[in-house]
């Protein structure tokens, strides 16, 4: 079987889906795989090193609205370049990293090659389609003509059912995973603690790009809250500086410029030296408007390293957790449950450990890639 896997977002650019497609398609070593990727800075690099042909085009557009001056032009281009590759190729079918702009070049291709698609979908772009009458319209387009539409969660899939009509047995959830392989547990180093800037500091980590539905806004909001239990502690943020102004500013109204540390977008192994040696993981995530967290991979990613994780209870992080058992769920909403339940955790070092022991077996049982990979061969060879 023969597969042309078509994504905006891929290594080397950073980003969850990226991540999902690479670490799931690399393993199904016996499918043909062909990438077509949006091409990024750093890409001739990466794809000399990879173990899957990769092609790149200019996917990542001004607009999704194909009637918008600068949309239009930039399907019709991406059209022409994706053309040229499926007729060389001919994959038995198209998989979409989601239904817009991807499943609308996949459907253009569709009708003058037959060629069937499947699109994956993640939660917060079906809410950003949902504020435009044409985007709506262009999603429900894809999500009908496509064979199968995989969602990212059950939260997704209800979304899918209740808000768009897709019926039940089309959609199939394929939750996204984490190489349990590489994200290991680590017993704590003054060294690399040192290194980090992390010495004699009770650490909580969050990893994710800087935007309000994340919660890095409400979490330092907290902070002179856990401070008064916690007097050593220090928040860690990891990820692209999309809103870094706007938290500067929270971190100057809440007096605590001593407890917060940016980090932005640190190598590879310096990101699992986060993970392995922070003391509570924290993902106090919220819906802002139409944005939500559709799932929340680095919840995986800190569990598979023995750390407890505090999650946001909207949208799909429930789905990553064993609450209670593996992390605690919060309502983000606001500072003082926040603050409450991160500073117990804190407080409570045996608590901690035995959390973290059950997070690593629950994402070893649950959302190892080869388990995962498995469930994916048999979902794209159903008819």
């Amino acid at each position: 079987m023969s597969i042309l896997l078509l994504t905006e977002v891929f290594p080397p650019r950073t980003g969850g889906s990226g991540r999902w497609f690479w670490e799931l398609y690399r393993r199904l070593s016996d499918l043909h795989i062909h990438v077509v990727a949006g091409d990024v800075a750093g890409a001739a690099l990466f794809d000399r090193s990879a173990n899957l042909p990769i092609s790149r085009l200019p996917l990542t557009f001004s607009n999704w609205g194909v009637r918008h001056w600068r949309g239009g032009p930039q399907y019709a281009r991406a059209l022409f370049g994706l053309s040229r590759i499926v007729s060389r190729m001919r994959p038995d079918a198209v998989h979409c990293g989601k239904c817009l702009p991807e499943g609308l070049l996949a459907l253009g291709i569709k009708t003058w090659s037959a060629t069937p698609f499947i699109t994956f979908v993640h939660g917060e772009e079906l809410n950003l389609a949902r504020t435009s009458r044409e985007l709506r319209r262009l999603t429900g387009r894809v999500l009908r003509a496509a064979a199968k539409v995989i969602a990212n969660s059950h939260h997704t899939k209800g979304m899918l059912l209740d808000e768009w009509a897709v019926p039940d047995t089309q959609v199939v959830v394929l939750h996204p995973g984490v190489d349990t392989a590489r994200f290991v547990p680590a017993p704590p180093s003054d060294e690399v603690r040192s290194r980090l800037g992390w010495t004699n500091r009770r650490v909580i980590l969050t990893v994710g790009a800087l935007q309000k539905r994340k919660g890095q806004d409400m979490l330092i909001r907290a902070l002179p809250a856990v401070r008064a239990r916690c007097p050593d502690v220090l928040y860690s943020i990891v990820g692209e500086p999309w809103e870094r102004a706007y938290l500067d500013t929270v971190v100057a109204e809440s007096h605590a410029a001593d407890l917060v540390q940016f980090r932005g977008i640190p190598a590879d192994e310096e990101l699992i030296d986060c993970y392995q040696q922070c003391d509570l993981f924290a993902l106090a995530n919220r819906r802002i408007g139409w944005d939500d967290e559709g799932f929340g991979m680095v919840l995986l990613e800190a569990q598979a390293c023995g750390k407890p994780v505090i999650a946001g209870r909207s949208g799909g992080t429930p789905e990553t957790i064993q609450a209670s058992r593996t992390g605690e769920l919060v309502s983000s909403d606001a500072p003082d449950m926040l603050a409450d339940t991160i500073s117990a955790l804190l407080e409570d070092p045996a608590r901690r450990a035995r959390m973290g022991a059950c997070a690593r077996r629950w994402v070893v049982e649950q959302f190892d890639w080869e388990n995962l990979s498995r469930q994916a061969r048999a979902v794209f060879a159903a008819r």
